[in-house]
């Protein structure tokens, strides 16, 4: 547990050095008028701070820069949400009046505002489950304990997945379920079939068909085929270059490759937002040494209720926690008030 004086003295050196990309000296942090302490106490708390792992005393320099250990304290503990510059909230503003026609050209314009206005990359996954739709479901037994899902989207896409059929469950009632399926939710988007069973046909289902809960767990493994497809999207890729932390161009050319590897950034980008609200990964929390010097910001967008996409920024562990975050908030609050509209 960090001390009053060494958390205002982490969160000065956090600021200072997002600001200015040097490591901080004490005598800088003693001029700052929200500390008041004299450089030698300061250097003392900086020392100890270094012992705790917070800092890191790079060296080349006298000065100290914060640690991974300590971009998570100050993220966790001590970054203030800051208000965004009117002529940002204006920018935003107009953004979300204008009347973009398709739902792919507000996630794109997003992502563009986005890397604008922070100068990181912007990544954004979503949201190809609007234009997706169920046309037909199918359930065709193998045998008494084996069955074919097969999924037809309006798009054309089939999906085929193995299900295990539960004791006891007949090939009747199978057929009966399949028939109330296609009946009631032909035409629903893919992202709503799972809430649209659990609400209304599973209420029915609950009244008419045996074995209802074993029922439900087919559907429920049968749906799971990764129909929800989601689409990346990148903007702002070679804002890295302007970062002074990867001058490096090696280091540089693995984090593009990165972005590059569609596949690998859409498993990273879900899995990180995989709980609501804004999640941040700093350095080698990202499971990726790409970008083990890097940190992740993200938020999910949802569309009644059920998360639809993620918007983030990757950009270097001195990144400007607060003001990305800000406008995290305000860009995925407003892509869930624009897409639930649409």
């Amino acid at each position: 547990m960090l001390t009053e004086r060494q958390r205002l003295i982490l969160t000065a050196i956090v600021d200072d050095y997002i600001r200015s990309a040097e490591p901080v000296g004490s005598r800088s942090i003693s001029k700052r008028g929200d500390v008041g302490y004299s450089p030698a106490t300061i250097r003392n708390e900086m020392s100890d701070l270094e012992e705790l792992g917070f800092l890191e005393q790079p060296h080349t320099s006298a000065g100290r820069i914060p640690s991974h250990k300590g971009y998570r304290y100050y993220v966790d503990h001590l970054v203030p949400i800051t208000s965004l510059a009117p002529a940002e909230l204006e920018m935003l503003k107009t953004f979300f009046a204008e009347k973009l026609s398709a739902l792919e050209q507000v996630v794109q314009h997003a992502g563009s505002i986005l890397s604008h206005m922070t100068n990181y990359t912007s990544i954004l996954l979503g949201p190809e489950v609007f234009n997706t739709s169920l046309r037909h479901f199918g359930l065709l037994p193998l045998n008494e304990n084996k069955a074919v899902a097969i999924v037809v989207t309006n798009t054309g896409q089939v999906e085929n997945k193995t299900v295990s059929i539960p004791p006891g469950v007949s090939v009747s009632e199978i057929e009966r379920m399949v028939n109330l399926l296609n009946y009631r939710l032909s035409g629903i988007p893919i992202f709503k079939l799972k809430s649209e069973i659990y609400q209304e046909i599973g209420r029915e289902m609950q009244r008419h068909v045996s074995h209802y809960e074993e029922l439900m767990s087919i559907l429920d493994d049968a749906l799971d085929s990764g129909l929800e497809g989601q689409r990346l999207f990148l903007s702002g890729a070679t804002n890295m270059l302007t970062q002074p932390e990867f001058k490096d161009v090696e280091k540089v050319k693995s984090i593009l490759d990165l972005l590059e590897e569609t596949p690998t950034l859409a498993k990273m980008i879900s899995s990180v937002a995989s709980d609501p609200g804004i999640q941040v990964r700093i350095g080698t929390e990202n499971n990726h040494e790409a970008i083990a010097n890097c940190s992740l910001i993200t938020a999910t967008y949802t569309v009644e209720g059920e998360a639809v996409g993620t918007i983030g920024i990757l950009g270097p562990t001195r990144m400007d926690y607060a003001r990305v975050m800000g406008i995290l908030n305000i860009l995925s609050n407003n892509l869930t008030a624009i897409l639930s509209k649409s």
